[in-house]
């Protein structure tokens, strides 16, 4: 399944985005280990738009690419839900 990127302030969003729940609650979506990710999608991720960060992160993850969320987070710092 191919996962499309947010663009501008969703990019934005998702890179400063935190875990709202689980042995994981606060960390950066992007500092989420690649084998957690795995996890949730073979059991499926959650609904909404923490679900669909998930996916996006996993696929930018699984690419080698996490470099690009550490410098939009460094560019454009903000708190996150």
């Amino acid at each position: 399944m191919e996962v499309s990127l947010p663009k501008g302030e969703q990019l934005i969003e998702l890179a400063n985005y935190r875990m709202p729940f689980g042995k994981y609650k606060g960390r950066l979506l992007s500092e989420l280990p690649l084998p957690y990710l795995v996890w949730f999608r073979q059991k499926g991720f959650p609904p909404g738009k923490l679900g669909r960060n998930l996916e996006v992160v996993h696929g930018i993850k699984e690419n080698g690419l996490e470099g690009l969320l550490y410098r939009i987070r460094k560019e454009f710092p903000r708190d996150s839900p």
